[in-house]
């Protein structure tokens, strides 16, 4: 008896309905994210002024069309944000300002971002800067770290140099002392990570019943939540041993299997992995459609919901081949019989004293007697004729 099922099983009929819509377009990876920068910051921090201008400083959210949320900082300083237009995610070779300094920095970006709030609680940094010899005046609060870590952003990506803090003297010098730290010595920079993906390769396999079909490769930058399956009875979704696997044990580079047991009927079915994984911090963000003409401030991501992940694939199979002289299983249909026949078995019988079958008839001796008789008749009848002439 096999193990307890990942999930209960439907109806063949089900199945039917079921795969088409399951694998007929199932995402092999995530695609672009999209979303719109939402009209209320995130939150707010002070005020910065450059050599050639100043900016205020804010963390932006854009909720994306699944209903995820990401908290960004914003590049392109002198860009406008806009919150009635579609951002798209970009990898960073899609940074529409040519001659940007983000192109050249944007290691130093994403290590900024990585080693400060939000991706770091606010506790956990101050701690960790401390320990570093950097002191903070009644410690570092959010306001202090937004102002900080987005003046070192866009110190990178526009290339401008803080030079003044608009907030009380000892917040601007805890700005100070965080902005100084993100773009020292220490910032080493970050290479841009992978866009979250599952695939599921290939999309599907065929075999027999009796044996395993696939090997189906999970590859995986996300964690796996779930594990749906349409299978009909005698089937089910394993590793290579044959043992039954839970959502949480596929990994990146795990193979499953269709495992189809010896008198399984010839079908197939289907299987859906669900999972989820964080849009990584410094991943890119721009107004779908930038142009010279029409533009909105870029963004990159300083902390994220988790992205929902989805790929599958299917099997099928053919039945097993009987076995010559075996009994066929009892689901199996029926073969042809032999048809009857309509003529009577040859019995012996009792008054036939044991002679064999060979025409004999208890008729054949009466004939023979009136034969002799009729000839005796005849005789006698000429014998009178021939006294009565004498």
């Amino acid at each position: 008896m096999r193990g307890k099922r990942l999930l209960q099983r439907t109806g063949a009929a089900v199945l039917g309905a079921s795969m088409v819509v399951m694998c007929g377009a199932l995402p092999a990876t995530a695609e672009s994210a999209k979303g719109r920068v939402e009209k209320k910051a995130h939150a707010e921090g002070y005020g910065v002024a450059f050599t050639d201008g100043g900016a205020p400083t804010k963390l932006f959210s854009i909720k994306l069309d699944g209903g995820e949320k990401l908290v960004t900082y914003c590049i392109q300083v002198h860009v406008d944000a806009l919150t009635d237009v579609d951002m798209i995610e970009r990898p960073w070779d899609g940074f529409p300002d040519k001659e940007s300094p983000f192109h050249k920095n944007r290691d130093k970006i994403n290590w900024v971002l990585h080693h400060s709030y939000p991706a770091i609680e606010l506790a956990d940094l101050e701690k960790k800067l401390t320990d570093e010899g950097i002191s903070f005046t009644g410690g570092l609060d959010q306001k202090e770290a937004i102002t900080g870590t987005q003046a070192a952003v866009w110190h990178f990506s526009d290339g401008k140099d803080l030079k003044k803090v608009a907030a009380p003297d000892e917040s601007a010098a805890d700005v100070k002392s965080l902005y100084d730290y993100l773009t020292g010595v220490e910032n080493k920079g970050v290479g841009e990570q992978p866009t979250p993906a599952l695939e599921v390769s290939p999309a599907k396999a065929e075999g027999k019943a009796g044996s395993r079909v696939g090997p189906f490769t999970v590859r995986t930058t996300g964690q796996i939540n779930e594990l749906v399956t349409e299978l009909p009875e005698g089937v089910e979704i394993t590793d290579a041993d044959g043992k039954e696997i839970a959502p949480e044990d596929i990994k990146d580079g795990t193979e499953l299997y269709f495992d189809v047991s010896d008198d399984a009927a010839a079908g197939g079915g289907a299987f859906e992995l669900k999972g989820s994984a964080h849009l990584d911090t410094g991943r890119l963000f721009v107004m779908k459609g930038y142009s010279d003409e029409h533009k909105a401030q870029s963004m990159i991501v300083a902390k994220s919901d988790k992205s929902k992940l989805t790929a599958g694939a299917k099997g099928s199979w053919t039945a097993k081949p009987e076995t010559p002289g075996t009994t066929p299983p009892e689901t199996a249909p029926a073969g042809p019989t032999t048809p009857p026949t309509t003529e009577a078995p040859v019995r012996p019988q009792a008054d036939q004293d044991d002679l064999a079958q060979t025409g004999f008839s208890a008729l054949t001796p009466l004939l023979i007697g009136a034969g002799l008789l009729g000839a005796g008749a005849v005789t006698l009848l000429l014998v009178r004729r021939r006294r009565g002439t004498a």
